[in-house]
Parts: C-alpha cells; structure tokens; sequence
C-alpha cells in the first residue's frame, strides 16, 4: 500500500449495495437508441491485453508542411505559434490544404490525433477571408460543428479562443443541460462559429433562433458516435436546411456503413484522408482484472485504487445510475472522486471534469460521454469497471490514457 494515499487496504464501510456482479462471458449490453431493444456484441477477453513490448522498430512520420507554410491569415499563424504548434500531425497535415480550398473531406484517424486543430485552422482562415466579400452582397462565412457530447463541445470552443486571440472572431456553445435563454441570447450577438449537440442544435432551429441558410459549412465530428447513438435524423434534418452549395467536413475514427451512406447523400465528390495506424495506441499497456466467484467487484477496485500509480484514474461505468453509485460509493471508503453523466446539468459536469483535470480530484467515473474527444494530461489509468458496448468504445475509452506521447495503462474487470 501507498501511505501517501491515506486509503485503508479493506474498506471500513459495507460492501457495494449492488453486490458482486453476476458473470457475462464480456457481452457488452446496451440500449438501442431507435428500438430500445437491448443489443451487444461479444468481446473476448484477449483484446483487452496488449503487453508493452519494446522493439528497436520506430516510426516517424514527416510531414510535408509546417504550420507557417500553409497559406492563411499572418495574425491566425502568430496565434497557432504562440500555442507551440510547430509541425502539424498527419490529420492536420493532409487535411489543412484540401479544406483551405473548400474540398469536402471525410477525415478518418484515431482519437487524440488532432483532428479539432485539423478543421479548426483551416476554418477560421475561412471566416477571416471572407470578411473581404469578393462579390456585392457577399456574407462573412459562419460554420456549424455538430459533436456528440457537451464535453466536446465545450472543448472544441476552448481551442477556438486558443486559436482566434485578437481577431474579434466568437463562437457559440450550444448543448443540453446549459440555460436555454443564455445560449438564444448569444446567438443574437456576433458569432461565425456554433459548436453543439444534436439535440439542443435542433431544438435551437426550431425555435427560429439558428437560420441553417446562413451556414455553408458543417463540421461532424465523431460522426461514427453520433449515428450509434441514434441520431442520424437530426443530423439529415439539419443539414438539409443547409444551403444545398457548402462545404461539408466528416470526421470519424471509423468507417461504417451508415457513415458511408451519409457521405454519399450529402458529400460532393470528397477527398478520403486516412491515418489510422492501429485499433489501439501501443503507447497503453492493456490487462485484465478477473473477478472470482464470490468476490467483491468493489473491493478488489480498492485494493488496485490503493496503490501506487493510481493517482489519476478514469473509471468508465455502463449505465447513469451505476456510474453515480460507484462515485458515491468511492466517496464512502475515502476516494476523492466525481463523475459525469447523462443525468448531470452541463454546470455539474463542466465541474466534475475540471476537479479531475487540475487533479483536485483522483478518480472520474464517467459513462461513455467522456469516451471520446476529451483531452485530459496525465491520466495514469483509465478502468473498464464494466466491459464496454463494443469493441470500438473500448478504443475510445482507453485512448484517454497514453496522450501525447506519453504511457498509459488500461485495466478490464471481467467475470
């Protein structure tokens, strides 16, 4: 055991209500979002190993530009300088030049690639340039980003302001769970930019508070995540108020058939990039934790939180209430821990997240709304306290570990 942790080996307080969870043979279960008939997908428990093993094999990608060769706005390159970006990622790299010329792209790269800054950059140039109308009537660009999760979006309009310092360029947040009349307020102020969920976005158009006529640029991003949770109609609905003549930016870590489809119904002849290396980072180191019969899930989670290196630790639950139960029950035995949710206004979960980022926080629990796009530094292990849907939610949910070059580690109980 760590003293430094403070945390008993065995817990003082009773085992978790719950009682140990019953064996599954790893089907991952969930709710469709069309038919609420429950669905899953077998997992075998081989693929959530992947010992690190060093080899002498290196891979270095070079790429064919610098941030300051790409042709956009001198001050818009100062501001991409000032926060360390030097050399573009292969996503950004591939991406820039084909959406600085008004190409439609479908972007396919694993998670944590820079695919935000892929878009981004290239998109404020868009909205700079057009402030000089090439023609009478002309109207300065605006551009709508359609994400999955209010985490995201929050995320993708931090590194806006990162990007647009001092050149009087705003964008709007507009999720579930914020104030309704707040985000209808800011939209009657200047903006180029709306960032939002699905949900919110439509109930927005609804209202008349978003004319989709004045767009003629879309963002998807995590687009493959968006239609698994139901909600392709929304996305046909909005950008079928869109000008039928835009520019439209897909971006997803994988390719399926729906996505395809969606590609083909609303794309223009668009440029296919893919970067996927492998399913998983070989930056994180992946195991299992086998629950014997009989014993307590939750006290065998204590056992490993105790020690040393679990000192930031993303801990992903199935369901809202299962995730608010674990948290409340960490809390019990002593654990500095929070979650997000569903359930959770945007306040409470912008809070959760922000204790877990500056490390006032040692453990998030999370359902799968913070599986993907999130940039947490530092988390040390991400745990699948229950086995996720599918095998491509459990790439998104341990890519929150290992960023930046630097290690991870993943653990899933099975049982």
């Amino acid at each position: 055991m760590n003293p430094s942790h403070g945390h008993p080996r065995r817990p003082s307080r009773p085992p978790f209500r719950g009682g140990p969870l019953r064996p599954r043979r790893n089907f991952a279960h969930r709710r469709s979002p069309n038919r609420g008939r429950t669905i899953g997908q077998y997992i075998d428990a081989s693929r959530f190993i992947n010992k690190a093993v060093i080899t002498e094999k290196v891979e270095h990608f070079v790429p064919d530009h610098a941030f300051s060769d790409f042709h956009i706005d001198e001050k818009l390159k100062k501001n991409i300088a000032a926060k360390g970006y030097v050399t573009p990622t292969p996503i950004q790299d591939k991406a820039i030049p084909h959406i600085l010329r008004g190409s439609d792209l479908v972007g396919i790269a694993n998670t944590g690639t820079g695919k935000t800054a892929a878009f981004l950059i290239p998109l404020i140039h868009k909205v700079i340039a057009s402030r000089t109308p090439k023609n009478p009537g002309d109207l300065p660009a605006r551009v709508l980003v359609v994400v999955p999760t209010r985490e995201l979006a929050q995320q993708i309009e931090s590194e806006l302001k990162g990007f647009t310092g001092g050149l009087n360029l705003f964008g709007v947040v507009c999720v579930g769970g914020a104030s309704m009349s707040y985000q209808i307020s800011s939209l009657n102020r200047p903006h180029s930019f709306i960032i939002g969920t699905p949900g919110r976005l439509r109930d927005l158009i609804d209202r008349k508070s978003i004319n989709l006529a004045r767009y003629a640029t879309v963002v998807l991003d995590e687009a493959d995540r968006m239609l698994d949770m139901g909600f392709i109609n929304d996305i046909k609905y909005m950008i079928a108020k869109m000008p039928p003549v835009r520019q439209t930016l897909f971006f997803s870590a994988t390719m399926s058939p729906e996505i395809k489809a969606l590609i083909k119904d609303f794309l223009r002849e668009p440029v296919m990039i893919s970067v996927k290396t492998s399913e998983t980072s070989s930056q994180v180191e992946q195991d299992v934790v086998r629950v014997p019969p009989g014993k307590n899930k939750l006290d065998m989670l204590h056992e490993l939180l105790v020690q040393p290196g679990f000192d930031k630790v993303l801990i992903f639950g199935r369901t809202k209430h299962g995730v608010e139960r674990l948290a409340k029950e960490l809390k019990t035995r002593g654990f500095k821990a929070e979650s997000i949710h569903g359930n959770k206004t945007q306040g409470q979960r912008q809070k959760a997240l922000s204790l877990f980022k500056e490390n006032h926080a040692q453990i998030l629990v999370a359902t799968d709304v913070a599986a993907r796009g999130l940039d947490i530094a530092g988390v040390s292990y991400v745990i699948n306290f229950e086995v996720p849907s599918t095998y491509d939610d459990y790439v998104h949910r341990i890519g929150r570990t290992g960023r930046a070059g630097k290690k991870g580690k993943a653990l899933t109980f099975i049982g």
